[in-house]
């Protein structure tokens, strides 16, 4: 009687699916639907003063989700860094850690600095001065599906300027076939803006930019997709890549973003951030591993069962006559390991007839 059939290399096959969601996050969401700018109750910030960090719904409901943080980071070797009378060492610890995880070292043992193009032993432009954009995991899931990102900024008129006239478009542009994998945090990819102004339009519906990235397009920053963080230069709201010219703050004498993230706190410039990003939306994705366990049955195989109440006074309860062939009825299928320890266990709708005339051929499918 056969009780256990050991699984041979050709029995098992393992896949991996990739699903994706569309995630939109929306303006009115990061800034004014849960009270008034600054103090909306979906944003939480620290004591700490060192991010802040957005939530769908005021944050202390127990319905609220985290969606993202915000931060500010300098590193000293910056042009920016020695202006700074606010938070100098706070910001330069940021820049480092998040240089740390995303960048790595150098062979001199150095943290490597943000690199525009990401061609990092090329030299090049370094991102000294950056926004980090810090997606939750219940948003990303296991990576940001490469292309897919793009977020619309407002760059005109001042901080709270709610009707957000002219924007522009950041898109991981090409980033589908084109994208980097020199950094331990896994495969990033280039952040650019369009500085062409192609959309017409009046104000409230212009963008700035051609929406199909293929002129003028200037990098801005850095998407890490497994990570799950955006690294945008601040410079990206100054008019050397814009056609307008843009400010940070209202009153008389308004504060230029230079002036603004080296003289105010990191709180301060995120939340003025956030009253400028128009929209926000990416495709996650879902990485669904396999594996398919081909549980073969044959015609010699199965057809007693190993349940006590299979028997009763030493004669087989399904046969009517002695010359009746035995007859089994498969109600699940085990799956062990190697020293007989039970790891999973299927069970199907209905008993499945077994006898010496079928064989059968089932699928047990482990998805992880």
């Amino acid at each position: 009687m056969t009780i256990f059939k050991p699984l041979a290399a050709d029995d098992r096959v393992s896949t991996k699916t990739l699903l994706h969601e569309a995630i939109p996050v929306t303006g009115t969401i990061v800034s004014g639907t849960y009270g008034t700018f600054p103090n909306e109750g979906n944003v939480q910030n620290f004591t700490h003063g060192m991010f802040q960090s957005v939530y769908d719904y005021p944050y202390l409901s127990s319905s609220a989700n985290h969606i993202f943080d915000v931060t500010l980071g300098f590193h000293q070797d910056g042009q920016l860094y020695p202006l700074i009378t606010n938070q100098q060492d706070k910001k330069n610890n940021i820049y480092n850690q998040m240089a740390q995880v995303l960048m790595g070292y150098d062979k001199n043992g150095q943290i490597q600095r943000f690199d525009s193009d990401g061609d990092i032993t090329a030299g090049g432009t370094k991102i000294d001065d950056a926004i980090f954009v810090s997606f939750s995991r219940l948003l990303a899931k296991d990576e940001i599906k490469k292309g897919s990102f793009q977020m619309t900024i407002a760059v005109s008129g001042n901080y709270d300027d709610t009707t957000h006239n002219e924007l522009a478009l950041i898109k991981d542009a090409g980033a589908d076939t084109s994208y980097k994998v020199n950094s331990p945090a896994g495969e990033y990819g280039i952040l650019y803006i369009s500085n062409t102004d192609n959309a017409g339009g009046s104000a409230g519906t212009r963008v700035i930019g051609d929406p199909n990235f293929t002129t003028n397009k200037t990098a801005v920053g850095l998407l890490y997709y497994q990570a799950g963080v955006a690294v945008l230069t601040s410079s990206v709201f100054t008019t050397s890549y814009l056609s307008s010219s843009v400010t940070w703050a209202s009153g008389s004498d308004p504060d230029t973003i230079n002036a603004h993230i080296t003289g105010s706190s990191i709180q301060s410039s995120a939340d003025f951030f956030r009253r400028r990003i128009n929209n926000v939306q990416f495709n996650n994705t879902i990485e669904l591993n396999s594996t398919v366990y081909f549980c073969r049955a044959k015609h010699n195989e199965f057809n007693y069962s190993s349940n006590p109440t299979y028997l009763t006074g030493s004669q087989i309860r399904v046969k009517n006559e002695t010359t009746d062939i035995p007859i089994s009825y498969i109600t699940s299928i085990g799956l062990y390991s190697a020293d007989n320890q039970l790891l999973a266990v299927g069970k199907f709708s209905e008993p499945i007839r077994k006898d010496s005339n079928i064989e059968l051929t089932f699928r047990a499918r482990l998805d992880y």
